[in-house]
């Protein structure tokens, strides 16, 4: 790397790391949640945790496939950071199995997640997962039996509704920035990397990251949670317990303001469905912890972020897709080929603050994820209006709810 993509490299970090502190988050606006968060309330509380973004945002106006607009990126997430070639034990687990996660299969026979977990949009998952290898072969970097041979973990969510996702527009060095920039501390959110054209429970949606430090009784251990959300109708809303979705109608969801004409109202929501139950998109969830998980146990933890979405509202519709995966970065050189281990694990009866944990951290994670994220108008004028911070106080306040 020369001097020159040193110092790039250096003030892209620190201009996402300022980005990520002067964003307000739930919390910010008083929604209250159960649990004691760590330092940066992110995933990269678990020691050693790093995650990067490419986000791409260019053009306005009606769809010229190839050519835009474009709203879209690649999330990064590297369970020991880029410093490391060390595989962790991991899991994964399908609520509903209408999207895509490469990998799994290799992760539920062998137990491990060896390299980054990326995530994308649906249509470019293919290209994430061929630029992955490619750079871990640029790193100089076979696996630890010495082959080159790699079978990414690169999942998605759809964003076609503000981006030209038939225009393919993430390339190999948006995915080779997203890995080389990843960084621990705060992390970005809202509307950036995989998650920026994404849109939940009828407002803008992406990214959101949160964690949970267990008391020392429970051994003190760190779960974080980072997702992509793009799932969920507004009446399910809910935020801490309150019927947020319900109580915000004034907003409309999708405005497509190519359509309107002087005096006339928001154009009819093209994704809209006269079944108002009917649950649409998908939501990609990693969960990572320090504590001494076995896969087995991680696939236990891996479930439990479904009860955490169950807070929020979502009930995982037919059409969604619901996929997560969790790790843990505990026994360091268990993937190791050379000798035997001596593992540590933590016993059954001691995962119930772990799931606990994992429960609050999804739930506040999706919450954080639309507090973030900023309207945005995307191909052929479509909108996604933001989670409004003004009219969610003042529901939270109706419910008794606030917190501050």
């Amino acid at each position: 790397m020369t001097r020159l993509q040193t110092l790039l490299l250096v003030t892209a970090v620190l201009c996402a790391y300022t980005f990520a502190q002067t964003k307000p988050r739930a919390r910010d606006l008083g929604v209250p949640f159960d649990g004691t968060p760590g330092p940066n309330n992110a995933i990269t509380d678990v020691e050693g945790v790093e995650v990067g973004h490419s986000t791409l945002i260019s053009g306005e106006g009606k769809l010229k496939v190839g050519e835009g607009p474009v709203r879209t990126g690649v999330t990064a997430v590297l369970p020991r950071g880029k410093a490391s070639t060390d595989a962790v034990f991991g899991a994964w687990f399908t609520l509903n199995g209408n999207g895509e996660m490469t990998g799994t299969t290799w992760v539920e026979d062998s137990g491990f997640v060896d390299g980054p977990i990326m995530i994308t949009n649906t249509h470019s998952v293919g290209v994430v997962r061929d630029a992955v290898i490619a750079w871990k072969v640029k790193r100089g970097e076979p696996d630890m039996e010495g082959y080159w041979w790699s079978l990414p973990v690169v999942a998605e969510t759809w964003d076609g509704f503000l981006n030209d996702i038939n225009g393919f527009h993430v390339k190999p060095e948006h995915v080779f920035h997203a890995l080389d920039s990843a960084h621990g501390g705060a992390v970005e959110e809202g509307n950036v990397g995989g998650g920026t054209g994404m849109i939940c429970s009828e407002f803008k949606g992406g990214i959101g990251t949160a964690s949970r430090v267990l008391d020392a009784k429970d051994g003190g251990y760190t779960v974080g949670v980072l997702l992509q959300c793009n799932y969920g109708r507004r009446g399910q809303l809910r935020i801490a317990g309150v019927p947020v979705g319900k109580e915000i109608p004034e907003h409309p969801a999708y405005e497509d303001t190519s359509s309107l004409q002087p005096g006339a109202g928001p154009a009819a929501n093209p994704l809209e469905d006269p079944v108002e139950s009917k649950d649409k998109g998908s939501i990609i969830i990693v969960l990572a912890t320090d504590a001494p998980l076995i896969p087995t146990q991680l696939k236990r933890l891996a479930r439990r972020a479904s009860l955490g979405l169950g807070r929020d509202g979502s009930y995982s519709g037919d059409s969604s897709g619901d996929i997560f995966i969790a790790f843990s970065t505990a026994n360091p050189g268990a993937a190791s080929p050379k000798e035997i281990h001596d593992l540590k694990m933590l016993p059954n009866d001691s995962l119930d603050p772990l799931f606990l944990a994992t429960v609050q951290a999804t739930e506040e994670a999706v919450i954080n994820a639309m507090v973030a994220a900023e309207t945005m108008t995307g191909i052929d004028g479509h909108t996604a209006i933001a989670l409004p911070h003004d009219r969610l106080r003042e529901v939270l306040k109706k419910y008794n709810r606030l917190q501050k």
